[in-house]
């Protein structure tokens, strides 16, 4: 994991005795150790957790205080080679406040106090706590005097790099203005939050979507460690839910109302950083840190990550699977509305080869004449079989068409093909580039030209895939009037054109199946009889790991040696490493050398987070080198 700056953080939730810190100490330690033995860097336990959160007027106890006090001293001799986030009560100048004392290494680095002291409802914290705002800089803990206040940010200064982080309590994520906002503006990469939330009907979903927001708006990690179901029961519950979260996406979540909890993930520092300096909008304002403890710190090393790494990142998964297809295919076909309506037009043309890209096309055009209770005949499919085509894709291609209710119209390219061949004076049978791009050029060549025949928008079908890796002929299949794919991936291409197809259903859905199982081929060069015999993940590498390069470079910045790090986990038993090396190498030359391409394509629709549009997402020079990634490609063994 040289250069690839994971860091891993531990929420815990631990079992505890209401006022009683001596056994609140030892399940605290007991968290601590087996964080440390699975490599956590960082763990954070509940608010108040020393003595339990639930104390009411036993807060007031010098008695429970000074336990609290001997029971963190234990804690602290624990802590060595691992950062340590505890609640707990603390008095000072003459007043208590609810406090998380930051630990590291055997040394308390600072106590940061709750802002907001809460004082409604099932809460009455004001009896016994005062405002954060009114502790000292400097207190005396343990008998030493240590940094307090708000607005602290804690500086890890590791191997790989520094790793800001801090602190707000419970309530303060709650607050209108929180203090996690400003933290981040002075530079933190992670939250923690020790809380002590109660468990009410409904409250939990509302609980899990603040701390999913508040760590995407901020693009940092958030740890969220919530009080122990072992609180008091006396009035209220409380179901130890723990959770980590990074740029609004669930890394990992305890069960709540268990004994215990103790869940570990990597927040990705790195990716945070390129997200946040993308983001020219992030540090608008940048607060310069009230107090900033800097310590040395080297995490424990592992070589295994604790997140899930999909291997299709562009793919929805779970229950959101069905509602994200139903909004990618709102965007298209409204985006295809507003084209034509603005032309004037209710007619589109496009050429459908049997290949699941311009089955894709030809669905969305579908829908969108039919949400606008317009004559499918207006849509013109055009196959045009060559030299490669073979009679499975050809009739594929017949069949959709025919049971969309659309016009089908074949045009035979061959004849003109070997006239230009002639024409240019090549054989017509050295099966070179030329050999191939001359088909592509011809078909476009029709489709353009019936289009102005027919007043139709002439409608692409080349996928965000194929414009990645410029795997598309200049100025044939390059080149339309208007494209519905051109931020869609290869591997989410499948997965929408069989969601359309089966919301369709009958042969259109059976056709779909056939037309998914077909080898994803140009069908430039000659077949034999009726098999594909150029297959493009042959040449180039599988599909699935160029939309997984493409998404975590241009998503999260990732290096090459970062990209096949990724990849080795996200793919483990199905792709080997040699092959991912291969492929990463050919992704990384072809995004370089096939700008050109991407330069001038045509308008499209932007549907997920990247896009290619250089009118959009990426402002990229034509002749820039990949020397550097492709040096770094070359050092990885």
């Amino acid at each position: 994991m040289d250069h690839i700056n994971f860091f891993k953080v531990a929420a815990a939730s631990p079992k505890l005795e209401v006022a009683n810190p001596e056994y609140n100490a030892e399940e605290i330690i007991k968290n601590i150790k087996l964080a440390k033995k699975k490599n956590a860097s960082i763990i954070c336990f509940p608010e108040l957790a020393i003595t339990g959160y639930t104390c009411a007027d036993l807060f007031l106890q010098k008695k429970l205080l000074s336990s609290a006090e001997k029971s963190l001293l234990r804690i602290v001799s624990e802590s060595q080679g691992i950062i340590v986030i505890v609640g707990m009560p603390i008095r000072a100048v003459g007043r208590l406040f609810n406090a998380a004392v930051v630990i590291a290494d055997g040394e308390i680095l600072g106590v940061v106090p709750k802002q907001h002291i809460p004082n409604y409802s099932e809460y009455y914290e004001k009896r016994w706590f005062s405002e954060g705002s009114n502790i000292p800089q400097l207190i005396t803990l343990c008998g030493h005097e240590v940094p307090a206040g708000l607005g602290m940010v804690f500086c890890a200064k590791t191997p790989k790099g520094d790793v800001k982080y801090g602190v707000e309590i419970c309530e303060d994520m709650w607050a209108p203005e929180p203090p996690s906002g400003p933290l981040c503006l002075m530079g933190c990469d992670i939250i923690f939050n020790p809380s002590a939330s109660t468990d009410l009907v409904t409250k939990h979903a509302y609980r899990r979507s603040l701390i999913a927001q508040q760590s995407g708006r901020l693009m940092c990690g958030y740890v969220y460690a919530g009080a122990s179901r072992s609180e008091s029961t006396t009035d209220v519950v409380f179901s130890g839910y723990t959770g980590i979260f990074e740029n609004a996406q669930c890394l990992k979540e305890g069960e709540r109302f268990k004994d215990e909890q103790l869940i570990i993930a990597d927040i990705d520092i790195d990716r945070l950083d390129f997200l946040r300096a993308r983001n020219t909008t992030f540090f608008t304002n940048y607060y310069d840190p009230e107090i900033e403890i800097d310590h040395e710190f080297e995490p424990m090393e592992s070589n295994t990550i604790d997140r899930h790494i999909p291997s299709h990142p562009f793919v929805p998964e779970g229950d959101e699977k069905l509602s994200r297809l139903k909004e990618i295919t709102a965007i298209q076909t409204s985006a295809l509305t507003k084209r034509l309506e603005h032309m004037r037009v209710k007619k589109v043309i496009l050429g459908i080869s049997g290949g699941v890209d311009s089955a894709l096309s030809l669905l969305v055009a579908y829908r969108t004449f039919k949400e606008r209770n317009w004559d499918t005949k207006g849509i013109i499919a055009l196959t045009m079989p060559g030299f490669g085509t073979t009679d499975r894709t050809k009739n594929n291609a017949v069949a959709l068409v025919e049971e969309l209710g659309c016009s089908l119209r074949t045009i035979d390219i061959k004849k003109a093909t070997e006239i230009h061949y002639s024409d240019i004076g090549h054989d017509g049978k050295t099966l070179d580039i030329t050999y191939e791009n001359a088909q592509a050029r011809e078909r476009t060549q029709i489709i353009m030209d019936i289009a102005n025949m027919e007043c139709a928008l002439a409608l692409g079908t080349g996928d965000l895939s194929e414009i990645a890796l410029g795997w598309c002929t200049y100025n044939a299949d390059h080149m339309s009037m208007y494209n519905v794919n051109c931020s869609v991936p290869k591997t989410l291409i499948k997965s929408l054109t069989a969601y359309m197809a089966q919301e369709i259903g009958g042969k259109v859905h059976v056709v779909s199946k056939d037309i998914l199982d077909t080898p994803i081929s140009p069908e430039l060069l000659p077949s034999d009889g009726d098999t594909i015999t150029q297959k493009t993940e042959e040449v180039l590498g599988k599909y699935d790991l160029h939309d997984f390069f493409l998404y975590h470079m241009l998503e999260g910045g990732a290096s090459p040696r970062k990209l096949y790090f990724l990849a080795n986990i996200a793919f483990k038993n199905i792709a080997e490493s040699d092959e991912i090396l291969k492929t990463l190498k050919v992704f990384i030359t072809r995004f370089f050398s096939q700008q050109y391409k991407r330069s001038c394509m045509p308008d499209g629709p932007k549907v997920g987070t990247v896009s290619l549009s250089p009118r959009g997402d990426l402002r990229m020079p034509s002749d820039a080198s990949a020397q550097i990634w492709l040096k770094e490609v070359d050092s990885i063994k």
